[in-house]
């Protein structure tokens, strides 16, 4: 067998009259005037090989019945391109291989897509060929790149004296925010292992342990719906530390990510990176991952709409609501219809819709203008610097209502009015986050999780007004987006006893789901820290991908499925029944 000696993209102009082999697949096959031409493609580039009749009657009928895709080796002379036929955009543009062997490896079906020009095939398609899909240069970009930013994070946490340990898949179904996937257990009847949402309690035991400096890049599981930016099996960068504090941890990850970032030299990272309150980011800009690519923060005027004409606004605020909204700088300029448009689209949020008037040179105009007077207009109007040709949107509902459905709406207008720079990258910290927030049915819950560790001076209001509570959490926020986030965790045992009642879990409960944790908290735990990092939506952004399924080598479609091998499918009566579980269908 032949041995590949280059890569198809490595042959040069000091390699002519060198004999190299090379290996690929045929991405190019054409005949011109008896001699036939392959590009030939491996994850590197093309390059080109030429068959002469002249130089070899038999090797030039075999390459003649090649079809794209077929796997081949080639050796051959390499050469300078002719004059006229040279292609400088590509790197081996200037020489060609003129073909002495020819060894086929198999050849390929009629593929269902052009690899080097997919066009509008699916992304169904796509993945259930993904074996095809892969050998497109834009691809194996997309995986050298995640496998620098990954080597790029190893070597930074050995280097600070990090130790990379493994933790357990099969483990034991904990609330961590998401639904577990659920293992049956064949030597224990009617129990379950749960797949990890996140090595969150083991790495807190490592600290418990001894080993004070860990990382690890580890699968997680979320039994959850899919999006553009979530999968349920997902990547992450897990750290924890022990005797630090969050300004450790977020000075640490900030010097990772400096490094992440030199990858992509076009992308600066300026450190420190601002520091945003969880209050301050909610107030702003309705969510606690904004994007601070543009302005257009969203303002509340509650105290002026509870004495305005206009019965909605007024309605809102004295059944305990507020009014907030954005302005939309030359937003004047817009249709009518325009308008109505936004209207239609926040009612996916459960709004009922939006108030609106322009700003004009001689005052409001359009819209609810008609029920403000001048000097409530003018409140208004310097509350929001609205400059004349603004527009003026607002939300008047419950608190909770109008920010999930302004912070889309902020996001959706900037889009239409393009104002958000692509090429801008706007990193941040949202810390302080309550240790509890209220579900909708009224019950508490928390927005990381319940190992988080509230601030010294707040522990006072976790009975009494849990809900005021700040943690020592900190998420990292990349243009809108959180690419993970962490905490100080509780180490004293009484304050975790003392959330896991807050949170409605009995004694009983809080043994059988957590007692290994509090009994390795009884017995001398540090004071310890750590993030998480999502790292398929690190890859996603460093290249600019909205979606990240084209950063992982095998996704799933939104409905879960995985579209080469059919999974999840139906197993055999035989193995249920070892299992000892019984399907609704049965």
């Amino acid at each position: 067998m032949m041995k590949r000696t280059h890569y198809c993209e490595r042959p040069r102009e000091s390699d002519i009259g060198n004999t190299v082999t090379v290996s690929g697949w045929v991405a190019n096959w054409r005949d011109h005037g008896g001699l036939v031409f392959i590009d030939l493609r491996d994850r590197t580039g093309i390059v080109q090989v030429v068959f002469n009749p002249e130089d070899s009657a038999e090797l030039h009928e075999r390459a003649g019945r090649l079809r794209s895709e077929s796997c081949i080796t080639v050796s051959g002379v390499v050469s300078k391109r002719p004059d006229g036929m040279q292609n400088p955009a590509i790197p081996t543009g200037m020489v060609e291989i003129k073909a002495g062997e020819l060894l086929v490896h198999n050849e390929s079906a009629p593929p269902p897509f052009d690899v080097d020009n997919p066009g509008e095939v699916s992304l169904e398609t796509r993945l259930s060929y993904r074996f095809i899909d892969l050998r497109r240069p834009e691809i194996f970009r997309i995986f050298h790149m995640r496998h620098r930013i990954l080597q790029t994070f190893r070597r930074f946490f050995d280097e600070k004296g990090f130790i990379e340990v493994e933790t357990p898949f099969l483990t034991k179904s904990t609330p961590e925010g998401a639904r577990d996937f659920l293992v049956p257990g064949r030597l224990t009847p009617g129990s379950f292992y749960a797949l990890p949402q996140s090595p969150q309690l083991f790495k807190q035991i490592l600290m418990v342990g001894g080993l004070d400096k860990y990382f690890q890049i580890v699968k997680c599981f979320r039994d959850e719906d899919v999006r553009a930016s979530r999968q349920p099996e997902f990547t992450q960068l897990d750290i924890e530390m022990s005797f630090v504090d969050e300004n450790d941890i977020m000075d640490i990850m900030e010097k990772a990510m400096s490094l992440v970032f030199e990858l992509a030299p076009e992308k600066k990272l300026s450190l420190p990176l601002p520091r945003l309150t969880y209050g301050d980011a909610m107030e702003r800009y309705g969510t606690d991952a904004p994007d601070l690519r543009f302005s257009m923060e969203i303002g509340d005027i509650s105290d002026i709409a509870a004495g305005c004409g206009f019965r909605v606004f007024k309605n809102a605020v004295e059944g305990g609501g507020c009014v907030r909204g954005i302005c939309v700088p030359g937003g004047a300029a817009m249709s009518r219809g325009e308008i109505d448009g936004f209207i239609e689209w926040v009612k996916q949020f459960d709004l009922p819709g939006l108030a609106w008037f322009k700003v004009e040179d001689d005052g409001p105009a359009g819209g609810v203008a008609k029920f403000f007077s001048e000097g409530e207009f003018n409140s208004i109007a310097e509350r929001f610097n609205a400059k004349p040709g603004s527009l003026l949107l607002f939300a008047a509902d419950m608190r909770h209502k109008t920010d999930r459905a302004l912070a889309p709406l902020r996001l959706h207008v900037a889009e239409k009015m393009d104002m958000i720079p692509s090429d801008k990258f706007e990193l941040c910290w949202v810390v302080d986050a309550p240790a509890f927030e209220r579900a909708e049915d009224g019950r508490l819950t928390f927005p990381h999780h319940p190992f988080t560790a509230p601030y010294e001076e707040d522990i006072g209001l976790l009975e009494e007004r849990p809900t005021e509570a700040r943690t020592k959490s900190y998420d990292l926020v990349l243009n809108g987006v959180e690419l993970g986030g962490g905490s100080v965790r509780i180490s004293d045992p009484e304050v975790q006893m003392q959330v896991f009642r807050i949170l409605g879990y009995t004694q009983d409960e809080i043994e059988d789901r957590f007692g290994f944790l509090m009994r390795a908290l009884n017995h001398g735990a540090p004071p310890h820290a750590g993030i998480a990092l999502g790292l398929d939506r690190v890859v996603s952004k460093l290249l600019g991908i909205d979606d990240i399924r084209e950063t992982i080598a095998f996704p799933k479609t939104q409905r879960g499925i995985c579209m080469l091998t059919g999974a999840p499918t139906r197993v055999e009566e035989k193995q249920l029944k070892e299992l000892g579980i019984a399907t609704s269908g049965q």
